[in-house]
């Protein structure tokens, strides 16, 4: 099956970090796009987990995002894998994941993810990287690796699934009132 089901998935956001964000191309657009994802996760019943690399040095995750999460992660390996993600998700087997920099800690989180035998699809536009070159070539080596490349109304409708979901109208309004 290659679709996304909401009932075995969970969402992880991947070091949204207050002295990171300001040096990530278009910050304000991937946070807007982490965090609609992140709330269409919380309507349609999927776990959003969080993670903070070293945050003694670089500070929480962003609030928009930090509120979001229901735990977060504090890491020091790149993979966070290697700090107890893997626990933290437990027998869920399919992962949708973003965050920055898309060339560091998300790439080797999400190959970790990989190695470790879950499906995983990366929400690109909610991905940041200082460089839009580190972002680009991360992509393309995600999808190289086995990752799935994805937008976040992609995986909001494949969550969904039906348009007579309860949670339909107020997930489509999320994407409707978008800009860009």
């Amino acid at each position: 099956m290659n679709a996304i089901t909401a009932s075995n998935s969970v969402l992880v956001l991947v070091d949204y970090q207050q002295r990171l964000v300001p040096a990530i191309q278009h910050a304000e657009q991937v946070i807007a796009e982490a965090t609609r994802l992140a709330d269409a996760a919380r309507a349609l019943g999927v776990r959003v987990l969080g993670t903070e690399q070293n945050p003694a040095g670089l500070g929480p995750n962003v609030e928009a995002i930090r509120q979001r999460c229901e735990s977060t992660l504090a890491k020091t390996h790149f993979d966070a894998c290697e700090d107890g993600l893997l626990d933290a998700l437990g027998d869920v087997g399919e992962v949708v994941i973003a965050g920055c920099e898309a060339h560091v800690c998300l790439l080797q989180t999400t190959l970790g993810l990989l190695r470790a035998g879950r499906r995983v699809w990366v929400v690109g536009p909610a991905c940041g990287s200082r460089s839009s070159v580190d972002h680009e070539l991360a992509m393309q080596r995600l999808r190289g690796a086995g990752a799935v490349i994805v937008s976040p109304e992609m995986v909001a409708f494949e969550w969904l699934h039906d348009c007579q979901h309860a949670s339909f109208k107020p997930v489509l309004q999320m994407f409707k009132n978008r800009i860009g």
